[in-house]
């Protein structure tokens, strides 16, 4: 006599966990992600990069993000219209709850933020990039070269610049300088997520 076992199921409406890179340490709770600490972007290059990473990651889930902004550190931005502009460059991105003290530019993005303002679809040899960080000056990217996706590819994880040398390494700074990438204390990582959820923009169809 043969005994069939029922096979296990998975529960109806059980949400999945959302995909997430294990640095900054975070909880999840449904569809909001929480950072444990206060983030200090400038103060290192790689923690810096590694916060973005996450941000981006989260904007490309559609999920929530409940982080403060510790302090900017000067230094690492360089001088302080530098500071607003590197800011401008996160304003696609999730951004944190208001403290006391805080530069006018860090209200000035949430304000500004808006979900699917800056993202990328995925062709079979290229990218395509929209840009509507600045809606008075929106872009859009055709990323063909095969050294450009590359360089682009690699930096979804912060990448020191040291790891990286000739082409790819001036392929790095040709994305920096159109802001597709940012550099903090000679580490790089990718800006635009990859958007999963509607709705998308009309703009970006």
């Amino acid at each position: 006599m043969t005994t069939r076992t029922p096979e296990a199921k998975p529960a109806v409406g059980a949400p999945d966990r959302p995909e997430l890179p294990p640095v900054p340490p975070h909880q999840v709770d449904g569809r909001t992600v929480i950072l444990d600490e206060p983030v200090r972007l400038g103060a290192e290059g790689r923690a810096t990069a590694e916060v973005v990473r996450m941000l981006r990651e989260c904007q490309a889930q559609a999920l929530s993000v409940r982080w403060t902004l510790d302090a900017i550190e000067p230094p690492s931005w360089g001088s302080t219209a530098q500071d607003s502009s590197v800011l401008r460059s996160l304003y696609h991105l999730p951004p944190p709850a208001p403290r006391p003290g805080e530069p006018p530019a860090v209200a000035d993005w949430r304000e500004a933020y808006a979900y699917g303002r800056f993202f990328y679809r995925q062709g079979p040899d290229f990218l395509v990039i929209k840009d509507r960080r600045d809606p008075a000056a929106s872009a859009r990217f055709i990323l063909d070269h095969p050294e450009l996706r590359a360089a682009f590819h690699t930096c979804l994880n912060p990448t020191p610049l040291d790891a990286l040398s000739g082409t790819r390494l001036e392929a790095v700074a040709m994305l920096a300088d159109e802001r597709i990438v940012l550099l903090a204390d000679r580490w790089a990582v990718t800006l635009p997520p990859r958007i999963r959820h509607w709705p998308v923009p009309y703009t970006g169809i």
